[in-house]
């Protein structure tokens, strides 16, 4: 069951991709595999919400890569082998991994590292440790998913398939309208506390991103 489903879900991956993504798709993904198979795949029971190889893009332009993307809670899941991530890792590689983690914090993504021997001896625990967060962070208070307008459940939603934040045109191309009803639909999401702006762009635009309880919502 876990094969053949996971085979086809990978092939859906690879039919998505290009670029730099496809290549890493093309690769062995023992690791991947066995985070999925041990963990992810006993705990949420199917395929639905992840991506493999999930594509970012740094605050430097560079684009990052993420081994298990689970997108309606924003968690960042990795499989890291001793070898490759901690005994022969080099200095520039150690600074890049901390880049990739401050890249993950700037998006408002949790990132969650399991370790191969982890994953091969002790499945059980890190199973309990996904149950816990999915538990945390799943539990949703406040307003409701059904007091949203359509416009602003729109916005949320194409925010979600973003690798980046969000901004003001990303608004106006999600809602088809102009400028300043847009930004009315921005306004509203911000005092419902849904999003909150990380930088502020060119004339006077900020870039937002999601804030969890908007990630809950929209699951």
């Amino acid at each position: 069951m876990f094969e053949h489903d996971y085979s086809k879900f990978l092939d859906e991956q690879r039919d998505s991709a290009s670029g730099q993504r496809l290549e890493n798709l093309q690769k062995d993904l023992i690791g991947e595999k066995k985070l999925i198979k041990e963990v992810l795949w006993p705990v949420l029971k199917s395929f639905d919400g992840l991506s493999m190889e999930h594509e970012l893009i740094s605050t430097t332009g560079v684009k990052i890569y993420v081994d298990i993307f689970y997108e309606p809670l924003g968690i960042a899941f990795e499989s890291e082998g001793f070898v490759v991530h901690a005994e022969n890792i080099t200095r520039d590689r150690f600074l890049f991994e901390r880049m990739r983690i401050r890249t993950l914090a700037m998006y408002g993504y949790k990132y969650i590292p399991f370790g191969w021997d982890e994953l091969d001896k002790r499945a059980e625990a890190c199973r309990r440790s996904v149950y816990e967060l999915l538990g945390r962070f799943s539990s949703t208070a406040g307003i409701a998913l059904n007091e949203l307008t359509v416009s602003e459940r729109e916005v949320l939603r194409y925010s979600l398939r973003l690798n980046r934040p969000l901004r003001l045109e990303d608004a106006c191309y999600c809602l088809q309208k102009g400028p300043e009803a847009s930004r009315q639909v921005l306004r509203k999401l911000l005092d419902k506390k849904l999003i909150r702006p990380v930088s502020k762009g060119l004339h006077h635009h900020y870039h937002y991103s999601l804030e969890e309880k908007a990630r809950h919502y929209m699951l």
